[in-house]
């Protein structure tokens, strides 16, 4: 009897998460990549993020999902394999595991293998005749994955999250997973839209503090990895939209002078001095249709809400 759930660690984060957060410290405007964020805890704080009243994205994109549920079905058509990126909890594939037609296989990756396991074998229960390729992995970074190559693939990649990439970087990207995947196979993937900034500022600022504790949390993760000596209660949460850019930015900003040492490495802090930690490109229908356009994909079909507030675009690869 086939196992329902098989893992496979792709990730070396150690010694990779080393060099990039010294380069990024290194910096003149110091930067860490959003992707540590994502330890245990903070993965179970973005779900607490999701939950926020302010916080609209999650559950307009899962709305999205549930309307138009058998209309992103039939869009995709017969499909063997789906590839999630950055999958977390797995709380909105669900309505694709019911929905998509002769689905055989389900791969989530993420960099949090703890929580990835835990959601795959929760998710199994839940659809027990379904293969379930657990891959512990940075989609961001180019991965030879267990998939079959002549059997149809679509890659899903929910919550805006590419909108944490550089325009450039976002192209790149595209045409990275382009090369996963065969002419015929779809990428149905989640747009943050432009829209009117007080309605962004709440969503990254929300009341109970909670994307200010994610936020802080990425320097107890380096802490806990890498032997930092990050003083968190030293920092604050600072994040704004820039409309110029089209982006959220998120910041953590130094309260006082100081020192902080990792892998012997010394950084001197200013009071006011900030650690870039995060963009988030907002875009329109047209300006991201056109971006996949770019990079390998042909835009099917978009899917939004009523305030057009999320989108959710269905593209396929055309050419090899």
């Amino acid at each position: 009897m086939r196992q329902r759930v098989e893992s496979f660690d792709m990730y070396t984060d150690q010694q990779n998460m080393l060099q990039e957060v010294l380069h990024g410290l290194a910096q003149p405007q110091k930067v860490l990549q959003a992707k540590y964020f994502y330890d245990q805890t903070g993965s179970e704080l973005f779900e607490q993020i999701t939950q926020q009243p302010e916080y609209y994205l999650t559950r307009t994109e899962i709305d999205i999902l549930s309307e138009y549920q058998s209309a992103i079905a039939d869009c995709i058509g017969p499909v063997h394999t789906l590839i999630e990126y950055g999958s977390g909890s797995s709380r909105k594939i669900k309505s694709l595991l019911s929905s998509l037609h002769q689905l055989e296989q389900y791969m989530p990756i993420d960099i949090s293998k703890d929580f990835l396991i835990q959601s795959a074998h929760q998710l199994s229960k839940d659809y027990p005749s379904l293969r379930i390729k657990a891959v512990c992995g940075d989609y961001s970074a180019p991965l030879l994955l267990p998939v079959e190559e002549k059997q149809k693939k679509v890659i899903f990649f929910p919550g805006s999250t590419i909108g944490n990439f550089h325009p450039q970087e976002a192209a790149d990207f595209l045409q990275q997973s382009s090369q996963l995947l065969e002419k015929g196979d779809g990428f149905l993937i989640g747009i943050d839209t432009k829209k009117e900034a007080s309605v962004l500022h709440a969503a990254y600022n929300d009341q109970a503090g909670i994307t200010a504790q994610f936020n802080l949390n990425i320097l107890r993760h380096i802490n806990g990895s890498l032997n930092g000596t990050f003083d968190v209660d030293l920092f604050e949460h600072v994040a704004f939209y820039n409309e110029q850019q089209g982006r959220i930015e998120m910041y953590l900003k130094s309260r006082i002078d100081q020192i902080v040492t990792i892998a012997d490495q010394r950084f001197t802090f200013k009071k006011g001095e900030t650690i870039h930690t995060e963009n988030s490109y907002k875009y329109s229908q047209e300006e991201f249709q056109w971006l996949a356009k770019q990079n390998g994909f042909t835009p099917i079909r978009c899917f939004t809400d009523p305030q057009h507030h999320f989108s959710v675009h269905y593209l396929e690869k055309t050419r090899v």
